[in-house]
C-alpha cells in the first residue's frame, strides 16, 4: 500500500534511498511505461510497444523487459544490465503531485515532489541522501527532479503523439510469436506498433505535419526499437 506524502527537508532530512535494482524492490516486471521524451534512449536497449490502458482504453507506450509475466531479462545478480534505465524506474519512490499555492501568491496547481514512505527503498542508513546535511537538495535529488520533469513533460507529449498517430491511422496490432532454443513457444497479444506500410504511404502534406509536430522521429524510433526483440530472445535463451 502506497503512502505518498509531500517531500520536505525537515521531516525527511535523514532519509536515504537504496538505488540498486533487484526483484525485492519490484524491478522484476516484464514491461514499464515509457514516454516519447525518452524514446531516443529507450530504443537503444528495449522494444517499444503500444498497449491500451485497461481503465481508459487509451494508448500508452511500454518498454518491453521480458517475455513472461514478472520477468525482467535485463535484471541479473549485478543489477540492471542496460545503458539506460527507463525514467519510470529511475524515479524510485518519488512522484509529482500538485498543490494549490495560490494563497501564498503561487500557482493554483504547482507541481511538487512526493515520496512513497512505504517503499522498500526508503532507508535511514543505506543509499543516497535525499537532502544534504544543511537541508539543501542533494545531487541525487536534483537528478530525480530532472527525471520527474521528464516524466511530467512526457505525459503531455504522449497524449499529443497518440492523437497524431491515430488521426493518420498509423497504429496497428502486432502479435509476437517467440520460439526459444528449448522449444518453448510464447505468443504475446494485446500489443500495437506503427504500421510501416501506412507510414511509408503518407502524403507529403501529412508527412510534413507529422515531422513538424516532432512525432515522425518518434514513429521511426518505435519501429527501430523492435529489433531489440532479438536481444530479449537472446537474453532469455542464455538463462538456465
Amino acid at each position: 500500500m502506497a503512502n505518498h506524502v509531500l517531500l520536505n527537508n525537515i521531516t525527511h532530512k535523514d532519509v536515504k534511498i537504496v538505488t540498486e535494482h533487484s526483484a525485492q524492490f519490484g524491478d522484476d516486471v516484464s514491461g514499464v511505461i515509457t514516454f516519447p521524451t525518452e524514446f531516443g534512449d529507450v530504443q537503444q536497449e528495449y522494444p517499444i510497444l503500444f498497449q491500451k490502458n485497461a481503465d481508459t482504453e487509451e494508448y500508452q507506450s511500454v518498454a518491453m523487459l521480458g517475455i513472461k509475466h514478472n520477468e525482467n531479462l535485463y535484471l541479473n545478480k549485478d543489477g540492471w544490465n542496460a545503458s539506460y534505465i527507463p525514467a519510470i524506474v529511475e524515479r524510485g519512490p518519488f512522484l509529482i503531485g500538485f498543490q494549490d499555492q495560490s494563497a501564498d501568491g503561487g500557482d493554483e496547481y504547482a507541481a511538487v515532489v512526493h515520496i512513497d514512505m512505504d517503499s522498500p527503498r526508503i532507508s535511514n542508513s543505506l543509499g543516497e541522501r535525499v537532502f544534504s546535511e544543511y537541508g539543501g537538495n542533494s545531487p541525487y535529488l536534483e537528478r530525480i527532479n530532472t527525471v520527474l520533469k521528464g516524466i511530467n513533460d512526457g505525459l503531455a507529449v504522449s497524449d499529443a503523439m497518440f492523437s497524431a498517430f491515430e488521426s493518420l491511422d498509423l497504429i496497428e496490432p502486432i502479435s509476437l510469436e517467440i520460439k526459444l532454443n528449448n522449444g518453448e513457444l510464447h505468443r504475446l497479444h494485446g500489443n500495437y506498433t506503427i504500421s510501416r506500410e501506412k507510414l511509408a504511404a503518407l502524403s507529403g502534406e501529412n508527412l510534413a505535419k507529422l515531422n513538424a509536430s516532432g512525432f515522425l522521429e518518434g514513429a521511426f524510433l518505435v519501429l527501430a526499437s523492435l529489433n531489440n526483440i532479438k536481444k530479449l530472445v537472446g537474453l532469455k535463451n542464455s538463462r538456465p
